[in-house]
């Protein structure tokens, strides 16, 4: 069985894995997953990994994968890139581009921090890091995936005018986010009002964690723009 913990240079805190696998799960994870999938070392390009596509989406921690599967099954002529260090997610993944015959998803089952690192700049069109774990404790907030470092990170693989999304639904994290990501100059925060923030952007998908409202707050989505260089 392919159960391996994905290979990380970091510690990664909370599950790798959950309940067993359906025998089509582990199947697709078996044969399916090393083909989408890519090296743990060397360059992570996306024009090499998904060629002749005219844009290029990252999702860090794509959870059951609903947002991922959603938007690159209508989206055809753009390719995806997942990155999500639990199976069973993974697994989901593999099942919904199976279901939905896609050709533009690459994933990988691995701490996105380190994929991230090994990115060229101005890589993505769009970056998407959706209700990621918050570590609500005090004393766990350096667990959370959005640092000053990951931000700066982020800013650097999308291209000038490239979007990034944050979305939570727990103040502690939208708290602790927002400032790190005013903080890295070349991102600029595109909110003009409470609505922009509050409101759902037209182009987001709920996904079945959001609906369950798990979190302390409305959902607050957090949209940035790579500025010019």
């Amino acid at each position: 069985m392919s159960e391996e913990k994905p290979a990380s240079s970091r510690r990664l805190y909370g599950r790798a894995k959950g309940h067993a696998l359906s025998a089509r799960q582990q199947h697709l994870v078996d044969t399916m997953l090393p083909g989408l999938s890519w090296a743990d070392e060397g360059a992570v390009d996306p024009q090499a990994l998904l060629p002749g596509f005219k844009a290029h989406v990252l999702e860090i921690g794509f959870g059951a994968s609903e947002h991922l599967i959603g938007q690159a099954a209508r989206a055809s002529d753009t390719g995806f890139i997942g990155i999500e260090p639990f199976l069973n997610g993974v697994a989901k993944a593999l099942t919904g581009i199976e279901e939905h015959g896609l050709s533009n998803v690459r994933v990988k089952r691995a701490d996105a921090r380190d994929e991230i690192e090994r990115m060229p700049d101005a890589a993505f069109d769009r970056v998407f890091l959706l209700f990621p774990d918050p570590w609500p404790k005090k004393r766990h907030a350096f667990r959370r995936f959005v640092q000053a470092d990951t931000a700066a990170q982020l800013s650097r693989i999308l291209k000038p005018g490239g979007r990034l999304r944050v979305a939570t639904d727990v103040r502690v994290y939208a708290d602790w986010a927002l400032p790190l990501l005013l903080d890295v100059p070349e991102l600029q925060w595109t909110a003009a009002c409470a609505d922009d923030w509050r409101v759902a952007p037209e182009d987001h998908i709920t996904t079945r964690y959001q609906s369950k409202h798990l979190g302390d707050i409305d959902p607050v989505f957090m949209d940035f723009e790579r500025k010019a260089a």
